[in-house]
């Protein structure tokens, strides 16, 4: 054999003239240098094609098996990432590889029913509720805004135009269900019963305040009605929401969160891990996006390029529905069937509800400076979720012009004997400032406390201490 010169056809093959000795040597040399955590490496890669792939098979038939267990296009890949099918063409998927989500609805904009048998069929008395908290709402905001304007509190957000959301959810959930808001979610207390004297009392930071007047107007919160209260840092809510359906679903609670959130907030990255986690937990919690058009004053042209909120949810393997959020009863009809699949199936759903903010963002922005007068008033006039249910109670004998204006009265009137009970009340006591934080209060908080007392004892002509509570 010395001397006999080696075969380089066929990949390497062995000379007829090598013993399986000396074949078995060159194995166990590649076998030193071909480690699986390092590859063949400079030496090993030579040897391999010396011994060739079946003298290789012979002495490492199962490691060998292992790199040819695909053989062609037509295997399944097993890889555990994600489940799909090879492809032997180059291809980016387009952004716009599919036509937009469609928006379900139930009512056109003349407040009648489109199909049958999607209407709800709910019975004249919840509907009627439906357009009492609308409308009460509504007069609140407005009177509430009128209240800044005015100076006699620090901030307001109204919540025109989204009524319809707020109430058309409420209404398809259990009392006891838990609500997670953002900050333009009051109509999902008014139709929970929340009393309008605690929505006062809460802007105006009154003694009768369940938050002791510590959070800025419209950070509502009530544990008797299951909503827990709001925070100004955006999305914060939503992995917070996604651990109490964890909670609720290792309990067996029978129970949903609804977590509420805007478009904008979407962009948040909570946003994204609340959604991972939701479905790799499977917890039973619908997502609910009003997407209204806006974030402050950033329009969605500038926020997102893909088709909205909706289109994210099967990217995280969540159950995704986008809604006309200006029709109540389409609103209600998909927060009713989600409620129903997140318990009885511990999975998130996602609704997005197309809406439109009509007001300004809050009472610190002037949205005129970043849309037309036009642009409001068409949704103002033209596709208010109010005037809707308004014309569909009306097409079927439940309401009237007479009923139209005496509601209208009863309900500022309500609204004004809540606001100026509220004007009259006195501020929390300002120790109230140190309390409820710690169960035993630190000795650097209680020396704060105590410099607080002494600065006001010196200095208490210069404040307004007889708005406060003794």
């Amino acid at each position: 054999m010395k001397g006999q010169p080696l075969s380089r056809r066929g990949e390497g093959r062995i000379s007829e003239g090598w013993s399986a000795k000396m074949a078995m040597a060159v194995a166990v040399a590649v076998a030193r240098v071909w480690r699986p955590s390092r590859g063949l490496g400079r030496t090993g890669l030579p040897l391999l094609r010396l011994l060739g792939a079946r003298g290789l098979a012979r002495f490492h038939p199962h490691r060998w098996q292992q790199q040819q267990h695909f053989s062609s296009l037509d295997d399944k890949p097993q890889f555990p990432g994600a489940s799909a099918e090879f492809i032997d063409k180059l291809e980016f998927i387009q952004p716009n590889v599919i036509s937009g989500i469609p928006i379900y609805r139930v009512m056109d904009r003349q407040g009648q029913i489109i199909n049958p048998s999607e209407d709800p069929h709910l019975p004249q008395e919840k509907v009627l509720k439906f357009y009492k908290s609308m409308t009460l709402l509504n007069t609140m905001d407005r009177i509430l805004y009128e209240s800044q304007r005015q100076g006699r509190i620090s901030f307001y957000m109204t919540n025109y135009g989204e009524e319809g959301t707020h109430v058309g959810s409420a209404a398809a959930l259990d009392d006891t269900d838990l609500v997670f808001g953002q900050y333009r979610e009051a109509g999902v207390l008014m139709y929970r019963d929340y009393p309008l004297e605690l929505f006062m009392a809460q802007c105006y930071g009154n003694v009768s305040d369940l938050g002791k007047g510590r959070q800025m107007p419209v950070h509502y919160g009530c544990r008797e009605r299951h909503f827990v209260t709001i925070s100004s840092p955006l999305a914060t809510q939503i992995p917070q929401a996604v651990g109490a359906a964890y909670a609720a679903k290792r309990a067996n609670a029978n129970r949903v969160v609804i977590c509420y959130f805007g478009e904008g907030a979407a962009s948040e990255g909570d946003a994204h891990a609340g959604f991972n986690f939701a479905a790799t937990l499977e917890c039973p919690i619908i997502f609910f996006c009003r997407n209204n058009g806006y974030a402050i004053s950033t329009p969605t042209s500038e926020q997102y390029r893909g088709d909205g909120i909706a289109a994210r949810g099967p990217g995280y393997g969540i159950l995704s529905i986008r809604v006309d959020g200006n029709d109540v009863f389409a609103v209600y009809n998909a927060t009713k069937e989600a409620r129903r699949r997140a318990v009885a199936e511990n999975q998130p759903f996602l609704i997005e509800a197309m809406t439109y903010r009509i007001g300004h963002h809050s009472t610190s922005d002037d949205s005129s400076a970043y849309r037309s007068v036009d642009e409001v008033n068409y949704w103002d006039k033209q596709d208010h979720p109010i005037s809707r249910l308004r014309h569909h109670l009306q097409s079927r004998g439940w309401w009237d012009d007479e009923q139209e204006k005496a509601w209208r009265k009863q309900s500022r009137k309500k609204v004004m004997e809540a606001f100026e009970q509220a004007e009259r009340k006195l501020k929390p006591n300002p120790s109230l400032i140190f309390s409820d934080v710690y169960q035993e209060m630190p000795a650097q908080l209680r020396k704060q406390q105590e410099s607080l007392a002494r600065h006001l004892q010196t200095y208490g002509e210069h404040y307004p201490l007889d708005h406060f509570e003794k």
